[in-house]
């Protein structure tokens, strides 16, 4: 048996290397000679393939153009810009805490506790821990609206904007993903009207594409703001 499936093996490497005399390249693709087509049959061309087939899919899907694929690591975030070694992540805890907040070292770098209301599900936390912080407009969407463009000094700029950041429960905004207002919402419908308000000005303010749908869902946020002004 160990006999024929090393044979198999053997025969479909040669099919293989028959069907592809050029060979692959180091991505584990090829370009078909004669339809003059790249094809994937080996990682990581693969998932790359699958990535942009996704990145195209959705925008379609979100009426926009298509952008270049995603890669986090492009947006530099959770800094310490100031060398105090306090990060971008701890001065929002340090900036938002309704009490002053304790630290988890004497080097005052990591924040422990503190009091945090969380406006996407209406809690409060004392725990840093189980605390998220949120792009309000998310690093991915904004790379597909606009973002793909940007320079790494704008890149930088966005992800560690306080403007554009917000502590929550890690279960809402992990449940976000990268959404935006016409594919997730917080729970706390009370807050829905400076959702919507918030989440415009940040796309204005760094002129970042919005798609009808996202328009759409924006002004139906909006609307709630009337509402609440009549009945406060």
């Amino acid at each position: 048996m160990p006999n024929r499936l090393l044979a198999g093996f053997l025969i479909a490497i040669a099919s293989l290397v028959h069907s592809h005399p050029g060979g692959l390249d180091k991505q584990g693709g090829h370009t078909n000679r004669t339809s003059d087509q790249y094809h994937c049959h080996r990682e990581p061309c693969l998932t790359l393939h699958r990535q942009q087939q996704q990145a195209e899919q959705e925008a379609r899907q979100q009426q926009r153009a298509f952008s270049g694929l995603y890669e986090r690591r492009d947006w530099p975030h959770w800094l310490d810009e100031d060398g105090d070694c306090q990060d971008t992540r701890a001065e929002i805890l340090i900036a938002t805490s309704q009490v002053p907040v304790t630290f988890t070292r004497d080097d005052r770098c990591t924040v422990a506790s503190g009091r945090w209301h969380d406006p996407y599900s209406g809690e409060t936390f004392t725990i840093a821990g189980d605390l998220d912080i949120d792009h309000l407009v998310p690093l991915r969407h904004a790379h597909g609206h606009g973002g793909d463009g940007w320079d790494e000094r704008h890149r930088r700029q966005f992800a560690n904007d306080p403007a554009n950041l917000l502590p929550v429960s890690a279960g809402a905004n992990r449940s976000k993903g990268a959404g935006s207002p016409d594919q997730w919402l917080p729970d706390n419908r009370d807050y829905w009207c400076q959702y919507g308000q918030h989440w415009q000005q940040i796309k204005q303010r760094y002129r970042l594409l919005i798609t009808p749908p996202e328009q759409q869902a924006i002004d139906r946020l909006l609307a709630t703001c009337q509402v609440a002004e009549r009945h406060p």
